[in-house]
């Protein structure tokens, strides 16, 4: 009885040491109630240069380029760079024809889309020089933008940030629990993460896509030098460690595509978790440093992005485990037993449930799927939060090697847009079908 219920005691000690390591991102949620976005600056246009690493993406690619290719900024101001990385198909082929300026790379020993990035900025040195546009957009094949995107974009630039990420919304939110699981958590990260870092002055966080650097940027740091298995974070840290505050535009919308089966999701999250691990390895030493030597916020915004949450978690659910099966060894009453293997997860699957509820409610227009799956999904996304547990006790012990993730969610803007107003599948753009 006395081990079950010390085993109690540990688990609202680590409850209450979560609560003080990450009060700060609840008070995030307000936020965006009490403060409002400064105007723009006055805007000047720029010359952007969109970079797509792409592997074997020949079903997706065309609608990202057509995305472009209909945005309102000025499209001599814009070139889109492939970068056809180890591909098999004819993803090259496609994204020529629609205007892009290709590059084929065949490299079996440095893989990962830091590795493309760094080849492919490699190559527009060489042919375009590294002065030649002002800044460079980073986008997965399978992304589509909003048609005001870059001119949005090119406003938030003009305000003086040189690092830049964006809105990040779902195509398929409504395909099943684990692609609304990702959707809802990315908008999220989104508004009451990154939206309310701006508006607070502090550094944002790249997220994997949708996110703008300027030239004079990537000039200092020596060409793409990110190849962790999470190269979005690591070149977030190591912008907060140069002090260079990350900002966000709220208004540049784009789409990606989610997993729906969970053992890719399973995978895609396993090399993120060991990324995570990778980044503090590397990193985490000087963040600390940082906290305390020159109380950076943004260092410890980072630091606790990457870390304790991991740990705390780990802990408890260890220390639990440990209560259940030294109760069970020593005969304790099975409902006590219970309740206290309850009171950890209820208390997780509770704040998972109010964080996911508050950004359903307040991002309803832009969930693109029938309005019950809004709110049944907004229960299941707690689930899928928790299944991070599993996967990231096996990060810990197995090898994680980048791999790529398919798609095959073929939509143009105005085909999502219609399938959100209507709740119908829509046909593929033509381009795309077989």
């Amino acid at each position: 009885m006395e081990i079950v219920e010390i085993t109690r005691k540990i688990n609202w000690v680590l409850a209450i040491v979560f609560l003080v390591c990450y009060a700060y991102q609840f008070f995030y949620i307000v936020v965006p109630l009490f403060f409002k976005s400064r105007k723009h600056k006055k805007t000047v246009n720029h010359r952007f240069a969109v970079l797509i690493p792409a592997r074997n993406e020949s079903a997706v690619i065309g609608n990202l380029i057509e995305s472009i290719r209909n945005q309102i900024y000025k499209s001599d101001l814009i070139t889109v760079f492939v970068i056809a990385d180890n591909c098999s198909d004819g993803t090259a082929e496609i994204a020529r024809k629609l205007g892009a300026v290709v590059y084929e790379r065949f490299n079996t020993k440095e893989i990962g889309k830091g590795h493309a990035l760094e080849n492919l900025y490699d190559h527009i040195v060489k042919d375009y020089g590294d002065a030649f546009f002002d800044a460079y957009m980073v986008f997965d094949a399978d992304n589509v933008l909003a048609p005001n995107y870059i001119s949005e974009m090119n406003k938030s630039f003009c305000d003086g940030y040189e690092v830049l990420t964006s809105y990040r919304n779902s195509k398929n939110y409504g395909d099943n629990w684990i692609s609304a699981g990702y959707g809802l958590w990315f908008l999220r990260e989104s508004v009451y993460l990154n939206y309310a870092r701006m508006l607070l002055h502090t550094g944002c966080a790249v997220s994997g896509t949708g996110f703008l650097f300027a030239s004079s940027v990537i000039r200092e740091m020596g060409g793409w030098k990110f190849f962790l298995l999470t190269e979005d974070i690591e070149f977030s840290v190591c912008n907060a460690l140069k002090g260079r505050k990350i900002g966000y535009c709220k208004d540049a919308h784009f789409y990606d595509e989610q997993p729906t089966k969970f053992s890719q999701s399973w995978n895609q999250r396993m090399r993120w978790a060991k990324g995570f691990l990778q980044v503090w390895k590397k990193y985490g030493r000087g963040l600390i440093r940082n906290v305390f030597s020159k109380k950076s916020f943004t260092c410890y915004d980072m630091t606790m992005t990457i870390f304790p949450a991991l740990v705390i978690s780990l802990l408890t659910v260890l220390n639990t485990l440990f209560g259940v099966f030294a109760g069970w060894f020593l005969k304790v009453n099975g409902l006590l037993i219970f309740r206290n293997f309850l009171e950890p997860f209820s208390g997780m699957y509770f704040t998972l449930l109010v964080i996911g509820a508050i950004t359903t409610v307040t991002q309803w227009k832009n969930i693109h799927c029938k309005w019950y799956k809004k709110a049944l999904y907004t229960f299941t996304f707690p689930i899928f939060m928790l299944t991070y547990i599993p996967i990231t006790i096996a990060a810990l012990f197995k090898k994680v090697e980048w791999t790529p993730t398919e798609h095959s969610r073929v939509k143009s803007f105005d085909e999502i847009q219609l399938s959100a107003c209507s709740g119908k599948k829509t046909k593929p753009s033509s381009y795309n079908r077989s």
